[in-house]
């Protein structure tokens, strides 16, 4: 899918050791489109080789939707330290899948990308499933993992449209 002069291709990555959700957006002046979302399904198997599917599938999106920049999730630390080292390495895979392929990449922690979408910080994922459809006129809820990718990518597009505005205001 050849990328269009006239539109910004976004990436969004929620990663994950097992599952992580992958949405990419296009934007056209004012309009926004679901070019694809979905879940790299890296298993239960061996580590390394679950961040080598992670890497190899965001590597693949990149060959095959040409984005021009990335949104990613940043590490949310819980009270497991473990799982936190696996999510910050599976992110590591995505990230360096990212710049190999060219493409930059902004970091959006949770509650900001919660509070872009959905108004406050501390929504839970129904309300952030629901207004994904919304705002991308979806005629249902992408899955879990997919949603919160596709948030991560509508946050990067508001927050860049709004720090837009605030420059224009500037001059």
């Amino acid at each position: 899918m050849i990328a269009r002069p006239d539109a910004l291709r976004i990436i969004g990555i929620d990663p994950g050791s097992r599952f992580t959700g992958v949405g990419l957006i296009e934007q056209r002046g004012d309009r926004l489109r679901v070019l694809h979302h979905g879940v790299i399904k890296a298993g239960t198997g061996e580590f390394p080789q679950r961040l080598g599917i992670i890497f190899e599938g965001v590597k693949t999106l990149i060959s095959t939707y040409e984005p021009q920049v990335a949104a990613v999730e940043t590490v949310f630390v819980s009270k497991n330290a473990s799982s936190a080292i696996k999510l910050g390495q599976a992110r590591g895979a995505a990230v360096c899948a990212l710049v190999d392929g060219g493409v930059s990449v902004a970091e959006y922690a949770p509650r900001a990308i919660k509070q872009a979408l959905v108004g406050r910080g501390g929504a839970d994922k129904v309300q952030v499933q629901h207004m994904v459809r919304v705002l991308l006129g979806l005629r249902e809820a992408p899955q879990e993992d997919a949603a919160d990718a596709l948030a991560v990518a509508l946050c990067h597009h508001h927050t860049e449209g709004t720090l837009r505005k605030m420059a224009a205001l500037q001059k």
